[in-house]
């Protein structure tokens, strides 16, 4: 399980990295893979986390700005806007348990955000959930 949530860190940095600076997210990808040194699992799980989670950012987008009252996209800051595509990501593809998928959101958003921003990635997530 500790692979997955490292897995799901790395996604979530390189998703802020690819949206701050503008770069691809294969290369994102590539310059934390450069930085430090993962198991081949959980290597792999994060790139298909990050790529599938970065195709899929418009329509994740879209959820997020439904369930999100008055909070623009932009407004959002960016580790929360990217943890929210990632979690997203992951409930609509489905192979991750839903109450999974949102546990780990809040905690990421408690570890690099703050209880706010993991509150309000818990409502977005919670009413999209009830939505689908």
């Amino acid at each position: 399980m500790a692979k997955r949530s490292t897995s799901r860190r790395i996604a979530m940095q390189a998703l802020f990295q690819a949206d701050h600076a503008g770069i691809p997210i294969k290369e994102a990808l590539e310059l934390l893979f450069e930085s430090e040194k993962f198991v081949e699992e959980t290597r792999l799980f994060a790139e298909e986390l990050a790529k599938g989670a970065w195709d899929k950012k418009e329509q994740s987008d879209r959820i997020i700005k439904k369930h999100s009252k008055d909070w623009s996209i932009e407004r959002m800051g960016g580790v929360d806007r990217n943890i929210l595509r990632l979690a997203l990501f992951e409930l609509m593809e489905g192979e991750t348990p839903v109450q999974v998928a949102i546990d780990e959101a809040v905690e990421l958003a408690k570890k690099y955000s703050s209880d706010e921003a993991a509150k309000f990635i818990n409502g977005i997530l919670g009413a999209y959930v009830k939505s689908r």
